[in-house]
């Protein structure tokens, strides 16, 4: 089908929609790449603090201006603000609270994800790139829930939803939800199912483009 004309969600629609899913009081770690720009869009009314595996609880938004602080950043590396009551710690233990179930929700972006939540995020095969996983494992495994943030498609327009990984795995069976630019899938023992997808798709055509089975989860 042509996607030309098709209006994706932008990476901040798709931010704001992963939001609206985090209840009050979530400690929720962001992954580096597109699960970062989450941090400009929490609302001011609702508590949700965020977590960065380098050791900063309680982040606020990306730093811009005269609030960049080049030793304050997040997991990228990218300047970020604190909120009030945020505090610096150790790595060693912002990993303890990561491995000790400390962490409610992660965000993480991803190359790959199965029908049975398995999650390949770290390598591709791709000679120029650095094999790095980072702490994506240890997130993948000790966080509650994992959300991930990524395109629906690969540049050459193949689905990143798979039946089976063919990258190397992060975590087996541990992705809860899908957030892309064309839908919300979410992940359940009985197999994924559409809870909503932009306008001008059908179910029909999303499921095609999936290359998966999906169910319609879709309110009426």
């Amino acid at each position: 089908m042509d996607l030309s004309q098709l209006k994706k969600r932008s990476t901040a629609e798709i931010a704001k929609r992963i939001v609206a899913d985090i209840p009050d009081g979530a400690t929720v770690n962001l992954g580096i790449g597109q699960p970062m720009t989450i941090s400009n869009y929490l609302p001011p009314d609702r508590e949700i603090i965020l977590h960065s595996e380098n050791g900063l609880l309680g982040m606020g938004p990306l730093a811009v201006g005269e609030q960049i602080d080049e030793e304050i950043v997040n997991a990228g590396k990218q300047p970020v603000t604190m909120l009030p009551g945020a505090s610096l710690f150790h790595h060693a233990d912002s990993f303890a609270m990561i491995r000790g179930g400390h962490i409610d929700i992660c965000v993480l972006g991803g190359f790959q994800v199965s029908v049975v939540g398995d999650l390949a995020n770290w390598r591709t095969g791709d000679p120029k790139a650095i094999p790095a996983v980072g702490g994506a494992m240890d997130l993948a495994l000790g966080a509650k829930k994992l959300f991930v943030m990524m395109e629906h498609l690969t540049k050459s327009g193949v689905s990143k939803i798979v039946n089976t990984c063919t990258y190397p795995i992060t975590g087996l069976a541990v992705v809860d939800c899908i957030y892309t630019d064309l839908a919300t899938i979410l992940v359940t023992p009985s197999g994924l199912v559409a809870l909503d997808w932009v306008d001008g798709l059908s179910f029909e055509q999303l499921r095609e483009l999936s290359g998966v089975e999906l169910r319609n989860g879709k309110s009426s």
